[in-house]
């Protein structure tokens, strides 16, 4: 169902945002890989609320609990399960929303689909749901890199209108860390930060872009033709909340060039094949060639913002409503290690995949 994501290593997300608790339940890990819960503590620490000044003032201290599946810090190759409970919840801001319809959110079309809807704080349709990807992305991520050596970095591209030159090959995760914003460079942040914290005094919210590359990646990941390296990866993204949009290499910009602009010749590098150019983002066919694999995402301004809109109620009357609660008014900063996630997700299912395939 819906709820799941992967084949080889497949994850289901549970909980609701005001609920007691949110969480994973990760099939098809590997057993004996080195797992304790201060591996997944530190993603989650970048995900959580309240963390500076710019994101959503909720306090949640996240804390993983490992339910199942880990014996003397290493997987048994049955399934885990981890959960975070739920500690600042606050029901009460949400009173109001319970007969209305906030726009751009999900409750509209969730009622319009189960008939039902958990109004407290969005339910299943909270960024909060994400704790439990990002939880089984460190999972993901520490495999990927022990067997592979590979490395995965998101950072902050653009914010409004602000962007920032970036050379993706080159970015350290240290310097994505270095700022509240998490963009590596370190003037851009600060121009980025300023607008954050006006878009949150004047009521409004600010989108932008996120961008990834991944160094080390395993070639020959993707099984066309409909579970494509990089269609699986823009589902991956796309089923973020707030994401609206993804491309890769090139992206948009690629079409404006003509093919012998565009095209990536192939040489050699030492003992392998590689290309002199990246224009195809390190997936071609579907199949990934063994460069870096760089991508973005297009999240939109948040939601909910603390000005006076037009919607209606589940009467059927045309009111005026404004928001309430805790929000951030920009996700992209907490959005990077989500990013991360989801991509470790999906490499790490194709690297089982292809393992079976291949018989190794």
């Amino acid at each position: 169902m819906g709820n799941t994501f992967g084949q080889a290593f497949k994850v289901t997300t549970w909980g609701e945002s005001h609920g007691d608790a949110v969480g994973v339940t990760v099939d098809g890990c590997p057993p004996l890989l080195d797992l304790t819960t201060e591996l997944i503590q530190d993603q989650l620490d970048r995900r959580k609320p309240g963390q500076s000044e710019i994101s959503t003032q909720r306090r949640e201290g996240d804390k993983a609990e490992i339910l199942s599946g880990v014996f003397e810090g290493k997987t048994l190759g049955t399934p885990i399960s981890i959960a975070v409970w739920n500690s600042d919840a606050r029901s009460k801001d949400y009173d109001e929303m319970k007969s209305l319809y906030r726009p751009s959110h999900a409750d509209f079309t969730y009622q319009a689909k189960y008939g039902i809807r958990n109004w407290k704080g969005g339910g299943r349709s909270s960024a909060r749901e994400t704790i439990g990807r990002v939880a089984a992305g460190a999972i993901a991520k520490s495999f990927l890199e022990l067997e592979y050596g590979t490395q995965i970095i998101a950072y902050v591209k653009r914010v409004g209108d602000i962007e920032a030159e970036i050379y993706p090959e080159s970015v350290r995760a240290d310097q994505v860390e270095s700022n509240i914003v998490r963009c590596p460079n370190q003037a851009t942040a600060d121009l980025m930060i300023d607008a954050i914290k006006l878009a949150r005094k004047n009521g409004d919210s600010l989108g932008g872009i996120v961008e990834c590359v991944v160094l080390d990646s395993p070639t020959g990941l993707g099984e066309p033709v409909f579970d494509k390296l990089d269609a699986e990866l823009a589902k991956a993204m796309v089923s973020l909340p707030a994401c609206k949009g993804f491309e890769i290499g090139s992206g948009f910009s690629g079409t404006y060039t003509t093919g012998s602009q565009h095209n990536d010749p192939f040489v050699m590098k030492g003992d392998r094949v590689g290309t002199t150019t990246n224009n195809s983002g390190g997936v071609q066919g579907g199949i990934s060639n063994g460069e870096p694999i760089i991508f973005r995402s297009a999240f939109k301004p948040t939601a909910t913002i603390m000005k006076a809109q037009q919607t209606v109620d589940v009467f059927g009357n045309e009111v005026e409503m404004k928001g309430r609660g805790r929000h951030d008014p920009c996700v992209l900063p907490r959005a990077v290690p989500i990013v991360e996630a989801m991509t470790s997700l999906v490499l790490a299912d194709h690297a089982l995949r292809h393992r079976g395939q291949m018989g190794n």
